[in-house]
């Protein structure tokens, strides 16, 4: 609302006023405001969920220190929900698609897991919502975001972006010298920047390859007309499938204090800095991937998003004086992978996102293995000593592929051991960029 406020004043000369259209700067601000509204409002929440007896119930499972969080306010993903939207409606340009598709995933993941908590809290039902609903409701997210991507104008690259030598100074967003980013071609006096025709899509980024692109239509079996609904068909099919195993990847991973939130700020700086380098003339053009128009403002979406989740680790770091709960996981895995799908980044999320996934695996693993081996020996057998992962490292025990018994590991250490783990992964992603 501000920025649109700036813009409007932008007739009157106001001095200063012309910092709102910086997008750094909305994105510092975005950032800074989400941390103070996590910080005080966390605070009111916290108080509220404790009065009125929101409590986590905990199951002895064997844990060092695990029943000393018996008791602690769950449902702190409304302090993450309210620190992210509040911020976006302050600084992000709202008519854009892009803020839109991310607000309404944001209240959409919301939504889902505070009815899932509502019910483990509220109804004293442990086992929440029924995985099929939440599959359901993870599946149609996906699929608006695809058919958004699909058929909205709005939702565009630009291919061949040429920077002639001789550009001066560019304006984030790719415009500069009031030049209109939505037309054909750009010229800027005898040497500025010459692009391509917009296009509708299907390509997207992929290290190791010349140009960073991938098409998918190379799995088309068709060619024309048929040939272009399939590529689609398969491009929605492949943001559903990213986007419901970012939401359940991340809600698998929380799991001890600070690790979802953590290990999530991480991914969450990578993906603004990639929302802000694909929506720049020249930092697209240098890196070789696709000039996206209007990306910066995923950019300042993910800075408020960054900066909820900081603002949320005061209260969330070990010990924990409240849980996110799955209104808060749902929501960070569910902005995470809309966000890498509309920055055409989401074939490099196994590599950024590779805790997500081991999580993930190890919890597929360990069931169809229990499964396997109760069926052909009558007995069931574990590969870990407990899934997730991170409660692998958490549990005394003799692990399946180990002889030996092996000392539980401190849970501050084994989040702090996730967290350079994924400041690892997160530097080889960006890295990945310039390999070709």
């Amino acid at each position: 609302m501000i920025y649109h406020l700036f813009e409007y004043l932008k007739q009157y000369d106001i001095p200063g006023q012309g910092l709102f259209t910086y997008l750094s700067f909305r994105a510092m601000l975005a950032s800074v405001t989400a941390i103070l509204i996590a910080l005080f409002a966390g605070r009111k929440v916290i108080d509220f969920l404790q009065k009125k007896q929101i409590g986590e119930t905990i199951r002895d499972l064997g844990l060092e220190g695990q029943m000393s969080k018996a008791g602690t306010p769950t449902m702190g993903g409304v302090i993450i929900i309210l620190s992210i939207v509040i911020p976006v409606l302050l600084f992000c340009a709202l008519t854009e698609i892009y803020t839109i598709l991310l607000l309404v995933t944001t209240l959409w993941c919301g939504a889902l897991g505070f009815s899932d908590d509502y019910i483990k809290v509220f109804k004293h039902n442990k086992e929440g919502l029924h995985p099929k609903v939440k599959l359901v409701a993870q599946v149609g997210l996906g699929l608006l975001i695809g058919l958004a991507v699909c058929f909205s104008n709005d939702i565009v690259v630009r291919e061949k972006v040429k920077v002639e030598p001789g550009v001066a100074n560019v304006v984030e967003q790719g415009s500069a010298a009031g030049l209109n980013v939505n037309s054909e071609t750009l010229v800027n006096g005898d040497a500025g920047w010459k692009m391509e025709n917009v296009i509708k899509s299907t390509k997207t980024t992929i290290p190791f390859v010349k140009d960073h692109e991938f098409d998918y239509k190379i799995f088309s079996p068709f060619k024309g007309k048929w040939g272009w609904y399939c590529k689609w068909a398969i491009y929605v099919l492949m943001i559903v499938i990213v986007i419901t195993a970012c939401s359940n990847g991340t809600n698998l991973t929380d799991g001890m204090d600070g690790l979802a939130a953590g290990t999530s700020a991480i991914v969450g700086i990578v993906l603004g800095i990639l929302a802000w380098l694909s929506g720049n003339l020249l930092n697209s053009d240098y890196l070789n991937i696709m000039y996206i128009p209007g990306t910066g403002e995923i950019a300042v979406f993910m800075s408020a998003f960054v900066g909820a989740l900081l603002g949320f680790m005061w209260y969330n770091s070990f010990p924990a004086q409240v849980f996110m709960g799955d209104t808060g996981s749902l929501t960070i895995g569910g902005i995470i992978g809309v966000c890498a799908v509309l920055i055409r980044k989401e074939l490099l999320m196994p590599v950024l996102c590779g805790i997500f996934l081991v999580e993930s695996l190890s919890v597929i693993i360990q069931r169809y293995w229990f499964k396997y081996t109760k069926k052909k020996y009558g007995e069931g057998r574990r590969v870990f000593k407990m899934t997730p992962l991170h409660h692998h490292y958490q549990k005394e025990g003799i692990p399946a592929l180990i002889s030996k018994p092996v000392r539980a590991i401190p849970e501050a250490k084994i989040v702090a051991r996730f967290w350079m783990v994924g400041i690892i992964l997160a530097v080889a992603t960006l890295a990945l960029l310039k390999i070709r």
